[in-house]
C-alpha cells in the first residue's frame, strides 16, 4: 500500500465517522421517522404492530410446543428460550434484510434531503427497536405463566441487549453500502439468512 492509498483510506474512514457522529446528532430527525413509519405502515390496522406481535407469539407458541414434544424438552423451560430466541432473532433479521435495502429504499429522500447517509440507518435500527418492544411482550406473558427464579446474572440482558443493537447498525450499513453497489446482495442475504434461522440453535 502506498502512502497515497493509505492517505486516501484514512480520509474515507475519517469522513464515515463523520457521518455516524453527525446522523447520530440529528436523532430528532431519525426519531420522528421511525415513528412515522411505524404509523404509515399500520396507519388503517386497528391493532397495529400489534399484528406482529400476535404473529410472533404464535410461531414462538407453535415452535416451542412442537420442538419440545419431537426432543422430549420440558415446555416450560425450552417454550420461554424459543420465544426471546425468536424475538431477538427478528431484530437481527431485520437489520441483516431490511438494512440491505436501507440506501435504494431511501433513494429518494436521500437526494432530496441533505443529510448524513447514517440517518436512514439509525431510522431503521429505530424502528425495528419499536417493533421489538411490541414484541418483548410476548416474553413477558410466557415468562408469568412459566416463572423461573430471577438472579443478578438476569441483568446482563442490558448489556448485550445494547451490543445487538450497536452490531445491527453496523451491519445495516455494511450490507446497505454493498447492496447499493451490487443488487444481487439482498436476493442472497435473504437466501443465507432463511438457512441460518434453522442452522443455529
Amino acid at each position: 500500500m502506498t502512502f497515497t492509498d493509505a492517505a486516501a483510506q484514512s480520509k474515507t474512514f475519517a469522513r464515515a465517522r463523520r457521518d455516524l457522529i453527525e446522523g447520530y446528532r440529528r436523532r430528532e430527525l431519525w426519531l420522528h421517522l421511525g415513528w412515522q413509519d411505524i404509523k404509515q405502515r399500520y396507519r388503517r390496522s386497528v391493532l397495529g404492530p400489534f399484528w406482529i406481535t400476535i404473529a410472533t407469539g404464535t410461531t414462538a407458541v407453535a415452535m416451542g410446543g412442537l420442538y419440545s414434544k419431537l426432543f422430549h424438552l420440558e415446555l416450560s423451560v425450552h417454550l420461554p428460550y424459543v420465544t426471546l430466541g425468536l424475538i431477538v432473532w427478528n431484530l437481527i433479521n431485520a437489520a441483516i434484510l431490511e438494512g440491505a435495502d436501507v440506501f435504494v429504499a431511501n433513494e429518494g429522500l436521500i437526494k432530496q434531503l441533505p443529510t448524513p447517509l447514517s440517518v436512514h440507518v439509525y431510522r431503521l435500527v429505530w424502528r425495528q427497536i419499536i417493533l421489538f418492544a411490541h414484541n418483548i411482550v410476548i416474553y413477558v406473558v410466557i415468562a408469568m405463566i412459566f416463572p423461573k427464579p430471577w438472579s443478578w446474572a438476569d441483568l446482563s440482558v442490558i448489556p448485550a441487549l445494547a451490543l445487538i443493537v450497536l452490531n445491527c447498525i453496523w451491519v445495516s450499513l455494511c450490507f446497505g453500502i454493498l447492496a447499493t453497489r451490487y443488487r444481487d446482495i439482498g436476493p442472497l442475504l435473504f437466501s443465507v439468512v432463511q438457512l441460518l434461522f434453522f442452522m443455529t440453535p
